[in-house]
Formats: structure tokens, C-alpha cells, sequence
């Protein structure tokens, strides 16, 4: 049975995007089946994978707007057995005005995917930095949340709206919606700011969140710009080891 998984929170710069590349990675590098969509215009998470986003025919876009099928705008990860991705790029942008007048435009995904999520052990959807309607689209067509929540003085701040953007998802478009688990990011185990951030925010949420915790590490900054995810880019390094680990206590979890 698939499991549909939105990477979200509503504040940017907080890890999302490397956790979208990196346990889809480890997922597939697991045997499982993976089909990763980057639900962000700025399709880092494309080029994270060494796909240029200007030879891009068919995209996450032109799949939402009916333009193209699934067959044919699913890109085979090169790096990476048993991974599928699909790509984003600049055109996603508009897609809040090309989508306004769409019917039940809220469930184009999970419509799309009903066709296809058999296919796939795990669905990650990589989605943007705010509240639009892809986020909501990713959102409505999810099992779960999973947050990636950077150890800094705002982490709070973030979590609060994104909770409560999930909270009116729940009421309104997606009923069974739940926040899977926190995956605490870029970890600075030599201050005791991270801790702290950690520590409260353990004690506020009222939901359990993930052991392994992500650590600040140069090799998974790196990583991207090389287009492969960091098991391929360095596999020994500080950054690699805990994404691997948090994809064993994912799996552990749906077993």
C-alpha cells in the first residue's frame, strides 16, 4: 500500500527541500519504490538531481493543467534505481492564476494519483515555502506531514502557522490529513540554541517526532550542486548517515 507524504512548512530556508531529495534517495537505495514531485517553482529539488530544468518538456505543471500524462512526464532518476521524479520549473509559478478556474482544482493530485500511487511504496511531495495552491493540492492528497523544522529561534513561529494551516486542510479538504512526525534540521550540537529549539519543541507538540535529528553538515550544502543526493555524493559523511537512519525509522514506522 503507498503512502503519500507533503514535505511542508510554510517558512523557507528551514531544510525542506534537501530532506525531499535525500530520503527519497535512501527510500529507493532501501528497494523501496519512490516517486518524488517537486511541487516548488524554484525546482531545486529537480536540479538537485542533475535534471536542467530548461530542457524540461513536460513538467508537474503542464501534468496539472491536463497538458501532458503521467507516462510521459515522470523522469527515471539516473543516479538512483527504483526513483521517479516529477520535475518542476519556472512555469509552475503561474499555476496559482492557470488553476483558478479549474474544477475541484484542491484535488487535481490526489485525483491524478489515484491512477498511480499503486505503483509507488512512498509518494513525497516536496511543496513550496507558503500557502498556495499547490501546497493545498499536496496537502489534500497526503496521508501524512512530514515537517523538517530547522533548530533556530523562529522554528516555533513556522510550526504554529503550519499547524494551523493543516488544521483548516483537515476540516475542509482532507479528513484523515495528520502531521506524521517534526524532522528536526541543521543540528549545531556546539550550541545550546539547537538543543533548546528541540527540547520546547518536544514539550509543545502534542505529537511524536522523529528520533534521528539532521546536523548541520558542508557535504549535504554541496551535494546539490554536484545534481545527486548526498548517499551518492559522499556516503560516509555526518549529513548522509542520519538521512539514512531517518528512512530506516520511516520504514520501521509503515511496517
Amino acid at each position: 500500500m503507498s503512502k503519500i507524504y507533503a514535505l511542508a512548512n510554510q517558512k523557507g530556508g528551514v531544510g525542506k527541500t534537501t530532506t525531499a531529495i535525500n530520503l527519497a534517495a535512501y527510500l529507493a537505495a532501501a528497494e523501496k519504490r519512490v516517486l518524488l514531485i517537486d511541487s516548488d517553482p524554484q525546482g531545486n529539488t529537480t536540479s538537485g538531481y542533475g535534471i536542467e530544468k530548461t530542457d524540461i518538456k513536460n513538467s508537474y505543471y503542464t501534468l496539472l493543467t491536463g497538458e501532458s500524462e503521467f507516462a510521459d512526464t515522470k523522469i527515471k532518476a539516473d543516479c538512483m534505481d527504483n526513483l521517479d521524479i516529477l520535475p518542476a520549473n519556472r512555469e509552475l509559478a503561474g499555476a496559482e492564476i492557470e488553476l483558478i478556474n479549474f474544477t475541484r482544482k484542491e484535488y487535481l493530485l490526489k485525483d491524478m494519483l489515484k491512477e498511480i500511487k499503486e505503483e509507488y511504496d512512498y509518494i513525497i511531495v516536496d511543496c513550496p515555502p507558503s500557502l498556495n495552491i499547490l501546497t493545498l493540492n499536496a496537502l489534500t492528497a497526503a496521508d501524512g506531514v512530514l515537517v523538517p523544522l530547522q533548530c533556530e529561534y523562529y522554528a516555533m513561529e513556522g510550526l504554529t502557522d503550519l499547524l494551523y494551516t493543516i488544521s483548516l486542510v483537515k476540516k475542509k479538504l482532507n479528513k484523515a490529513l495528520k502531521v506524521d512526525g517534526v524532522i528536526f534540521t541543521m543540528y549545531d550540537s556546539r550550541t545550546n540554541l539547537s538543543a533548546q529549539v528541540v527540547e520546547e519543541v518536544k514539550n509543545v507538540l502534542d505529537r511524536e517526532s522523529f528520533k534521528t535529528i539532521i546536523p548541520r553538515n558542508i557535504r549535504l550544502s554541496e551535494a546539490p550542486s554536484h545534481g545527486v543526493p548526498i548517499n551518492i555524493y559522499d556516503k560516509n559523511s555526518k549529513g548522509a548517515l542520519a538521512y539514512e537512519r531517518l528512512a530506516e525509522e520511516i520504514i520501521k514506522r509503515g511496517d
